[in-house]
């Protein structure tokens, strides 16, 4: 919060520096939680819910919405209904991008049931939602609550770091998983 208002934090700072809302280390956590869990939950599913939430800051960006960048979407509340919702279309899609998971070797044993796909959609965005809360001031991560009493920016450099080193593990074990992969 700047001031008391919930508004957009500036895209520059005063060194003239860019501050992206969005990041790609959302995906180190997405690939080193995920790889592991695959025999369980839907991994693609559980990688694309761990990055759709920062659609919405980029619509507020390139649409020049009067809209925080970290809005609705990004409470526990909706990141929950949502990543539901993604996991019911892709369980949908599945048949259409199963071909696409083979050649990234994504494909697994997991069923085709509802449960692995809406666990990895709920479970990828609510680890969104925990990941940005220390780092925003204007979220509102247990919406209906007006402030973000998880906001701690003194843990963005750890958080970075940790989310980086996850996702060089995640990398490493990527390789491995693909390598081992049946034909």
């Amino acid at each position: 919060m700047v001031d008391g208002q919930w508004i957009n934090p500036p895209i520059n700072d005063l060194k003239g520096e860019y501050k992206t809302p969005f990041t790609p280390f959302h995906l180190g956590p997405a690939l080193a939680l995920g790889l592991p869990l695959r025999k369980s939950m839907h991994l693609p599913t559980f990688i694309l819910a761990n990055v759709v939430l920062d659609f919405e800051p980029l619509l507020v960006l390139v649409m020049g919405l009067g809209y925080p960048l970290h809005g609705h979407a990004h409470t526990f509340l909706a990141a929950l209904l949502l990543g539901m919702a993604l996991g019911y279309v892709m369980l949908n899609l599945d048949d259409v991008l199963y071909p696409l998971y083979g050649l990234l070797r994504l494909d697994q044993d997991v069923k085709r049931k509802p449960v692995p796909f809406m666990l990895a959609g709920a479970s990828g965005t609510v680890l969104h939602v925990l990941f940005d809360s220390p780092l925003y001031a204007e979220m509102r991560p247990l919406f209906p609550l007006t402030t973000n009493p998880m906001y701690i920016p003194t843990l963005a450099f750890g958080e970075y770091c940790m989310c980086g080193m996850m996702g060089i593990f995640g990398l490493v074990y990527y390789t491995y998983v693909a390598s081992t992969h049946r034909k």
